[in-house]
Formats: C-alpha cells, structure tokens, sequence
C-alpha cells in the first residue's frame, strides 16, 4: 500500500476511535496488523505515539471556551459552591492521580499483553457487556446532569476505574470513565464530558512517557529510534498522521458529544461485542495454524 495513504488511513482510525468507547489502542493494534505493520518497529511505534498526540490536542482547543471558565472561577466555581478540592479542575487532576499513580506502577503489566489478541478481543467483549448493562440500568437514575455538580468521591471512583483501561488494552478510557461516572449517578452527558476533561492530562501523560521510553530506554538499552533516524518521508508520514487524526479527532467529539444528549451508548456496547468476539475468533484461528 503507498505510505501516503497508509498514514491517512491509520490517522483516520485513530482519529474516530480515541474518544469514542471503542478503544483506539485496539483498532491501531488491529489495524497495523491487517495492513501488515511490524508492531516492533521503532518508527512505527513512535508514529502510533504522534498521532495520538494529534488526536489530544483537538480537546483543549475544542473545550476551549469550557476551559476558560472553569479557570476564570477557580477555586470558588461559577456559582460559588465549589472548593479548592470540589472545583472541576480539581476532580480532573484528582480523578488523573489516581488514574496514573498505579498504572505507572503495573507498567510491566502493560506492556506484557500490549499487543495480545486475546487480551484486546476479551477486553472488547467484556467492556462492551459491562457498558450495555450500565446503560440499560443507570441511564435514567442519575442526578447529576453537570461536571460543576461532581463530588470529590465521584472523581476518585472514576479515577480507580479508568486503571483497567491502562492495564487491558481494549477496554477503552472513555468506557471505563463513562460506564464508572452512570455508576455513580452521573447523566450520560455529565460522564462523557468528565470522560473528555479527564483524557487530556492521561493521555498527555501516557504519550509523553511512551515516547520517553520510545528514545530513552531504561537500563542502557539502545533508542527504538531516534529523530535523526528518520528521512523526509518518515517526517511527512508523521506530519499527514498527525493532522489527519486531529481533525478526524475534532469531527468525532463533536458528534459524540450531539449523539449522547439523543441516544445512549448501547450502539457502540454492541458494536464492541461483535468486534471482540472477531478478534478472539481470529486469535484462536491463528494458533491453531
């Protein structure tokens, strides 16, 4: 396949599926798989890395306006209800600790079944029957229909749950951020709007380790690659990637955010289910050849 048009591809699957609860590390591991990628690779694995990068930077722009208000009325919020440990700048950074303290800790973990079909077709079909029961029950019990309205034990439940999508590869952040929020009786908009605020100080710090480890591995090992490695067209692949995800990115929050305030995420329960029984279906196919 051109390379030009490689990187569109995979820009545009990273793109859709980032913030969508369909987990982006899946369709990129299925992705490069199908067309052939070596998931070794040291310039591949820093091209996943960017383009993720691309896809993060459409929230803070996008939720811009958001942002600003929650910064303009820190600590107080703009009713002045809020504290220094309540205001939602606060939950996101609370809920982002405990999130990240113990992934950084079962790192090892991590990157032991990274790029296991089996682990990412089990975490698919598991998330996706853990979202439809969620859904189904918690869809009309919330009562909290605002991130302004969260409370200090919401943020750190949520927190706790995101860890699963660190550790299993498939399960998705934005499920397991959606599904603990609609646990914790918060309204299907309010959890997917935290699900957004809390994914750019994750997914900046994943991203970031990742590309740390990518060009300064631990204990002496030699740089999977480095930026004088890579030629003219390797920066150009970085750069359509890169672009391509960010504005696919922006057009998929901007829809998903439409698309909750009428419908709810069953569609995308089941559209996990399916795909997770592919997956396993075709890693057992697999061992047995």
């Amino acid at each position: 396949m051109n390379p030009y048009l490689l990187s569109v591809l995979l820009g545009i699957v990273e793109g859709l599926t980032e913030f969508l609860p369909v987990s982006s590390t899946a369709h990129l591991r299925l992705s490069e798989a199908l067309l052939g990628i070596d998931l070794g690779n040291g310039y591949w694995k820093m091209y996943t890395i960017v383009i993720q990068l691309g896809a993060i930077l459409c929230l803070p722009i996008y939720f811009r306006d958001r942002i600003w208000k929650f910064i303009s009325t820190f600590p107080r919020g703009e009713k002045g209800d809020r504290t220094i440990f309540t205001h939602p700048l606060s939950l996101t950074m609370i809920a982002f600790v405990f999130t990240a303290g113990p992934a950084f800790l079962m790192t090892k973990i991590i990157g032991k079944h990274l790029e296991s079909l089996y682990i990412i077709g089990t975490s698919l079909l598991i998330g996706g029957i853990v979202m439809w029961i969620v859904d189904v029950n918690y869809a009309n019990r919330y009562r909290i229909d605002h991130m302004e309205e969260m409370s200090l034990g919401q943020a750190i439940w949520i927190g706790c749950c995101q860890i699963l999508s660190a550790v299993f590869p498939g399960t998705s952040r934005s499920m397991s951020t959606i599904a603990a929020g609609q646990i914790a009786g918060m309204s299907r908009s309010a959890a997917l709007e935290f699900s957004f605020f809390l994914s750019i100080p994750t997914m900046v710090a994943a991203t970031c380790y990742d590309l740390l480890k990518s060009l300064r591995p631990s204990h002496g090992a030699p740089a999977a690659i480095t930026p004088t490695q890579i030629d003219s067209q390797g920066w150009v692949l970085l750069g359509i990637g890169f672009v391509v995800s960010f504005f696919v990115a922006w057009a998929s929050v901007a829809w998903f955010m439409n698309w909750v305030r009428k419908h709810g995420f069953v569609p995308f329960a089941i559209y996990r289910i399916v795909l997770g029984i592919a997956v396993l279906a075709w890693a057992m196919k697999g061992a047995a050849h």
